[in-house]
């Protein structure tokens, strides 16, 4: 897209930091268009990839926004979360299909988690929602539209465990929509429909409970350690580590599906009502 289509001169601040609002971000070639973009993760190299409801369904662009490649045409049935590890292994929830996809940053497969087509009531998955590693390769997968749950893998992709039920209590749910686990290890959850991030220990113990939020939709972690939610008021909110509301910005128009960071401090945001992706570029650091 031609930089005079883009909107120049937005500012955002949160926690000390001034973010230019860049958007739309990243060039795309003549021949694809953007479709819903549901999810955005950014690789080792600061390869950003979005993770969108068309064909083909993963774009990569490189760190400057430069279109790098594109691919998964015809393997995915409905893009939802997407989640890229240490080792570059680049994880799709293909919400509609029931699976989980494991793909190296070219495309290609290295496994599978569910089966494909075939939804399981209570078990992994039944329209499963988003997907998140620990440090050590365990495996977290928020089971949100026909489940209530979260469930637990082991690196090798042996289910441990599942906890959670339908409802608005302690460790229930009403559609899990993202999770995450964090440098403190433990997992959050946005619990969408009850207007709150759950967090556990890595067991599936609860241990709190954040509010202030309408239907948060995403959770990523910056490169300060805190904790950024996104909701469809819409706005982006920033989080200590004991949850304390430390910074807050209205960065698109009906709040980002996906959020994901660089190692620089850069947000990226995936919006799918316009479909676009918007980058918050760090400018200063108070």
């Amino acid at each position: 897209m031609d930089r005079d289509a883009r909107e120049d001169g937005l500012r955002v601040a949160m926690n000390g930091r001034t973010y230019a609002v860049e958007r739309p971000w990243g060039d795309l070639p003549d021949d694809i268009e953007l479709a819903a973009i549901s999810q955005i993760a950014v690789d080792s190299k600061g390869h950003v990839y979005a993770f969108q409801r068309g064909e083909p369904p993963v774009l990569v662009f490189a760190p400057d926004g430069a279109f790098h490649a594109a691919w998964g045409a015809g393997e995915v049935a409905d893009a939802h979360g997407i989640f890229i590890d240490a080792q570059d292994r680049v994880f799709l929830v293909d919400r509609d299909a029931h699976e989980i996809q494991i793909r190296d940053r070219e495309g290609g497969r290295l496994g599978t988690l569910g089966e494909r087509h075939r939804p399981h009531f209570q078990a992994p998955f039944n329209h499963p929602t988003d997907v998140a590693l620990a440090a050590d390769g365990e495996i977290y997968v928020a089971d949100g539209y026909g489940n209530a749950a979260v469930h637990r893998f082991a690196a090798d992709g042996r289910h441990l465990a599942t906890w959670g039920t339908p409802g608005r209590g302690p460790g229930e749910f009403t559609t899990p929509h993202a999770v995450w686990v964090d440098s403190r290890d433990r997992v959050l959850v946005a619990d969408r429909e009850n207007d709150r991030v759950q967090l556990f220990d890595r067991e599936g113990a609860y241990l709190d409970s954040w509010g202030d939020f309408y239907h948060p939709m995403d959770i990523a972690e910056d490169d300060q350690g805190n904790i950024l939610v996104s909701d469809q008021i819409p706005r982006l909110s920033l989080l200590a580590a004991d949850g304390r509301l430390i910074g807050r910005a209205r960065a698109v128009w009906n709040g980002a599906h996906g959020v994901a960071c660089n190692a620089a401090g850069d947000i990226f945001l995936a919006e799918n009502r316009p479909s676009r992706i918007t980058k918050l570029a760090l400018l200063d650091a108070g």
